[in-house]
């Protein structure tokens, strides 16, 4: 099916994948959860569900990257600290990205969903969690190797809540406040982006026009978020992952049950 948006529709199509791509550039930033918003939206154009998440890919790659860039310039991340995360996440992302059109996902469709709920509870009940830095649970290289390949996979094969769970990840076992958390993740983020984004161009899932359109919502919404990280920290963080964890583990639960 050829999506409205390439086929004649209304003008304002346009403008409404733009406003999408913003809200979920911004939101995506903050805690995560910025496919919640718009794979739905590329999905009504018909597409099948490789096109939808490679199209997904494109756009969101250029919100992670101007929050990636905003967090980089502003002191909140080192790149270096993040090298054998970004190599383990790129392998992870790659391979996830190539398992899409070879194994199904039914089975994580029913896991991820409590995982989240579960995640949420834990940050609802532990009101002190990354509201400042506390001792490192794990060196940075097993932990970048644990989770760089088994988020990144996760990403690049399915990916609601990765944000989430590399946050919580972040604060847990680095030992990092929420504010460094996020733009941690912001980074990892980029990289499962970008190679999961590589490994759908060449399979021929991504539709550029829609693309492009919702790129610049998401480069502002990037920004806009990594802002307001930075200027309000863990109080701003804290509830919008719990909120975003609640929203995405619902989506997810009420199209299993559903049937849709």
């Amino acid at each position: 099916m050829i999506p409205a948006v390439l086929s004649g529709g209304p003008w304002w199509l346009y403008p409404a994948l733009f406003l999408t791509a913003l809200l979920a550039g911004t939101a995506d930033t903050i805690a995560g959860g910025g496919g919640l918003i718009t794979i739905p939206v590329l999905m009504s154009f018909g597409w099948s569900p490789q096109d939808a998440l490679g199209t997904n890919k494109f756009q969101a790659s250029f919100g992670s990257g101007s929050a990636t860039l905003h967090f980089v310039r502003a002191g909140a991340v080192s790149l270096k600290a993040c090298a054998w995360g970004i190599f383990f996440t790129a392998v992870g992302a790659a391979s996830g990205a190539w398992a899409v059109g070879q194994v199904p996902a039914a089975f994580l469709s029913r896991l991820i969903p409590f995982l989240l709920i579960a995640m949420a509870f834990y940050v609802l009940v532990t009101p002190r969690l990354g509201m400042e830095e506390t001792g490192s649970r794990m060196r940075p290289f097993p932990f970048y190797l644990l989770f760089g390949l088994g988020i990144g996979f996760y990403d690049g094969f399915f990916g609601p809540g990765t944000g989430s769970f590399w946050a919580l990840a972040f604060v847990l076992c680095l030992g990092q406040e929420m504010r460094k958390a996020t733009a941690s993740t912001k980074v990892m983020n980029f990289t499962s982006n970008i190679l999961s984004l590589a490994v759908f161009l060449a399979m021929g899932n991504v539709h550029f026009v829609p693309g492009l359109v919702m790129a610049g919502g998401q480069f502002l919404g990037g920004r806009l978020g990594a802002r307001l990280v930075l200027t309000r920290g863990a109080k701003l963080v804290r509830p919008v992952l719990i909120t975003v964890a609640i929203a995405i583990a619902l989506k997810m639960l009420w199209g299993i049950y559903s049937g849709n």
